[in-house]
C-alpha cells in the first residue's frame, strides 16, 4: 500500500473492530472482520453493516438541474420526482461508461449523485464541462466527496434496525427520507448492492461516528455483523450487479453489461446516445452471462472463456458463492459464439479446463422489493 491511499472517516472504528484493510479505488477500506464467509451469510440471513464512505457525492444545484441530469444520464429522470433516486449512467460520446451512479432527485433544481469512488473528479468534470458549453447556465456543480459519509445496512432484518433507531423505513424501494439521529441530520434511502431488502445512509462525514456506532450496536443485536469489501463483492456478484473497471468501464457499453433497462431510450439527448442507438439496432458484439463452475474452482476476472477450442469470450469477475456452495463468475461472451444459457463451456485457469454453466444472473433470488 502507498501513502497516498484516501481515508474513510471511520477507519479508527474498524481497526477497534478488528478489521483486516486493503486498497480499493484509491481508497484503504476494511475487507473483512470476522471473515467474508460469514459476513456475507450475517447479510442474507440477518444484516450486514456496510461503510462504503468512499462511494463519491456531487451536487448539482440551480434553476434546470433536474433537466440538465436528464439531458446528460442516460436514465430519463423525469420518470421519478422528489424523494426518489435513480440508477443512471454517464457515458461518453461512443457509448462507453465513464460511471454508474445514483441519482437523488431532492426537486427540480437540486440532484445529489452518488458516483464511484474512483470516478467522482471525472464524472464531476463531464458535467461541468457541458454545463460550461450551455447545457446548464447558472448551475453550479460541485465534487462534494467528503461532505458525506455512506453507510449500508442490508439483510432481512435491516428495518428491524433502522426502526429500533427512529429512523424511517417505509419508504418505497428507490425512495428516500431526510431524517435525524442524535441530532445529526442522515438522509436514508432503500437501495443497496446485495440484492436484499435494505438501506443507505448518508449522514455529515464528519459526525458520521454517531449514527455509525449507533447501527453497529443494533446490527450486532439484531445478530448480525459489519461487514467488508470482501462480503461487498461476494454479495454483488450473486446478484450480477456490475462493477465497474470489470462489467462497466470506456470499452464496455451498458447494452453489453445487460444495463439497457437504465438508458432513456425515447429522451431527446443524453451522453452517448447516437452510439447507443446504433449499437442498439445492431445488437451489441458481446453480452454479459454467468457462469456457474460444474466443479471445483474459482473463478477470477481476466480468464479466457472457450467453448470446445475455440475462444469466445474472457471473465470480468469471479468468487467463490457462499449461498450456493460454488465458484460464479460474470463474462462478456461474444454475441456471434451461439452461447446459450444452459450451455456448458470451459474457462482456462491456469491451464486448467475448468468446465462451467452458462446461465443468466442474477445467481440467487433477489429480495430488494
Amino acid at each position: 500500500m502507498t501513502d497516498d491511499l484516501q481515508h474513510g472517516p471511520l477507519e479508527d472504528r474498524h481497526r477497534e473492530l478488528g478489521a483486516s484493510f486493503a486498497e480499493f479505488g484509491g481508497w484503504l477500506m476494511p475487507v473483512s472482520y470476522a471473515g467474508t464467509v460469514s459476513e456475507h451469510n450475517a447479510t442474507r440471513n440477518a444484516v450486514g453493516l456496510f461503510d462504503v464512505s468512499h462511494l463519491g457525492k456531487a451536487l448539482i444545484r440551480g434553476p434546470g438541474a433536474a433537466e440538465f441530469v436528464n439531458s446528460t444520464l442516460t436514465n430519463d429522470l423525469s420518470r421519478i420526482g422528489p424523494g426518489k433516486a435513480q440508477y443512471t449512467l454517464c457515458c461518453t460520446e461512443s457509448g462507453g461508461v465513464v460511471d454508474d451512479l445514483i441519482a437523488y432527485y431532492v426537486d427540480d433544481d437540486e440532484i445529489f449523485l452518488v458516483p464511484n469512488a474512483a470516478n467522482t473528479a471525472a464524472v464531476v468534470e463531464v458535467l461541468q464541462a457541458a454545463a460550461e458549453a450551455g447545457l446548464g447556465a447558472g448551475l453550479t456543480i460541485t465534487n462534494e466527496h467528503r461532505s458525506y459519509a455512506v453507510l449500508a445496512v442490508q439483510g432481512p432484518r435491516s428495518a428491524d434496525v433502522l426502526g429500533g433507531l427512529g429512523l424511517p423505513t417505509d419508504m418505497d424501494y428507490m425512495g428516500y427520507a431526510d431524517a435525524t439521529y442524535a441530532g445529526v441530520p442522515v438522509r436514508v434511502c432503500r437501495t443497496g448492492y446485495t440484492g436484499e431488502h435494505g438501506y443507505e445512509l448518508l449522514p455529515p462525514w464528519e459526525s458520521s461516528g454517531v449514527v455509525f456506532d449507533a447501527l453497529a450496536a443494533a446490527v450486532g443485536a439484531a445478530g448480525g455483523e459489519p461487514a467488508g469489501l470482501g462480503a461487498r463483492d461476494t454479495l454483488r456478484t450473486e446478484m450480477g450487479y456490475p462493477l465497474h473497471g470489470h462489467e462497466l468501464a470506456l470499452d464496455i457499453s451498458p447494452l453489453q453489461a445487460r444495463c439497457g433497462w437504465a438508458i432513456g431510450w425515447k429522451k431527446d439527448a443524453f451522453f452517448g446516445r447516437d452510439a447507443l442507438l446504433a449499437e442498439k439496432a445492431s445488437g451489441p458484439r458481446r453480452l454479459l452471462r454467468g457462469l456457474r463452475m460444474v466443479g471445483r474452482g474459482v473463478l477470477r476476472p481476466g480468464l479466457t472463456v472457450l467453448a470446445g477450442e475455440t475462444p469466445v469470450g474472457v471473465t470480468t469477475s469471479g468468487t467463490f458463492s457462499p449461498t450456493l456452495q460454488v465458484g460464479i463468475g460474470l463474462a462478456l461472451i461474444d454475441a456471434d459464439a451461439g452461447v446459450e444459457d444452459g450451455q456448458h463451456v470451459t474457462v482456462d485457469i491456469r491451464g486448467r479446463a475448468a468446465e462451467c454453466e452458462v446461465v443468466r444472473p442474477p445467481f440467487v433470488e433477489p429480495k430488494t422489493r
